[in-house]
């Protein structure tokens, strides 16, 4: 069932107990946009309006931001590990940046779209890429990194598992890591990893017209919600009530704002399972605390029920796409907390292609 789990540090400016030197996110956009700019491949995503969704809502507006064809990886991940890439490439100096990068490996684990984004950024600008996998992912996702060009290799029975794996291959081989979560002394690159999810916001911030009054995003390690609560502050201030959502199996983010310290939490494998992330990037929990308002949690059950209603609209995507925006179709018993009433304009992002 749907929970509400406010977050006690967005009142009081308060952080939870971190690890040194753990930086907040990036909100500048400038060079995420110079960057794209030079991307053939690149291209904005429609900002829909949904307002059969809405009447169910009881909700003014629903606006979702379809990243479905996001560069021809079906996801907003496109933007972040590839932004990364992009930057190691121009930053050689090379002439021809399709090589820019050659001898050069990019190593991950991915639970989903965050590979792609690896195995396409490292295909474009001449270096290699090794993706671990948990023995959760399908083969079918596999089967389209291998199309990208990326070696894949099975590791350990969860993604935390297949990400200690792919550290320790880093280290073995001298090869780039490259994950989309953050830890105690692994920053830097996430950071930048996280800045290109900036993009998407940009767009949403001069399709939208009028500003939403609360935005629903979903999250597994935080860093695409991040940078929407980051991108969202910086343009439309305090007003916007922001709500994170996350699966019940996998609330990382809701316990550890709750504990006031980093919690791995664990739980049953989750349908949503681009969003079934056991551990908090650590940039992303510093930056939700600061912005987020709420966190909601939600049953795969909850999820899947929305699918069918999305699909009838043309809206069709994954569990872990759709998690946004079921949320606020479960918010019922948690209206007045979120302060949802039929004059409210919602933000929330199908972030997956089905398939």
């Amino acid at each position: 069932m749907a929970r509400l789990h406010p977050n006690p540090f967005r009142a009081t400016g308060t952080l939870p107990d971190l690890p040194p030197g753990i930086p907040f996110p990036e909100d500048d956009v400038a060079p995420v946009l110079h960057l794209l700019a030079q991307c053939p491949a690149a291209g904005e995503t429609p900002l829909v309006d949904a307002p059969d969704l809405a009447r169910v809502a009881e909700v003014a507006s629903l606006s979702l931001k379809d990243e479905r064809g996001r560069m021809g990886l079906g996801s907003f991940k496109a933007l972040g590990a590839a932004h990364v890439i992009a930057r190691d490439a121009t930053e050689t100096g090379a002439a021809d940046l399709r090589t820019a990068l050659a001898g050069r490996c990019y190593v991950t684990a991915s639970a989903g779209n965050h590979g792609l984004s690896v195995a396409a950024g490292a295909r474009v600008f001449g270096a290699e890429a090794a993706i671990y996998l948990s023995e959760t992912v399908p083969e079918g996702f596999a089967d389209r990194l291998r199309a990208q060009g990326a070696r894949v290799v099975r590791a350990g029975a969860h993604y935390e598992a297949s990400m200690q794996a792919a550290a320790e291959a880093a280290q073995a081989n001298s090869w780039t890591l490259l994950s989309d979560s953050s830890w105690e002394g692994y920053t830097e690159a996430p950071r930048i990893l996280m800045q290109g999810y900036l993009a998407l916001m940009a767009e949403v911030v001069t399709q939208i017209g009028r500003p939403p009054s609360h935005i629903f995003v979903q999250a597994g390690v935080g860093g695409l919600a991040v940078a929407v609560a980051a991108s969202a502050r910086k343009a439309w201030g305090a007003d916007v009530v922001i709500v994170v959502v996350e699966p019940e199996a996998a609330p990382c983010i809701a316990a550890s704002l709750s504990a006031g310290h980093p919690v791995t939490t664990e739980g049953p494998v989750s349908s949503m399972g681009r969003l079934d992330c056991k551990e908090a990037s650590l940039i992303a929990l510093k930056g939700l605390a600061r912005d987020a308002d709420a966190v909601v949690t939600l049953s795969d059950a909850e999820v899947e029920a929305l699918l069918p209603a999305l699909d009838r609209a043309g809206l069709a995507t994954t569990p872990s796409g759709a998690a946004g925006v079921a949320a606020l179709m479960e918010s019922v018993p948690m209206r007045a907390a979120l302060g949802l009433d039929e004059d409210a304009r919602v933000l929330a992002f199908l972030t997956e292609t089905p398939g």
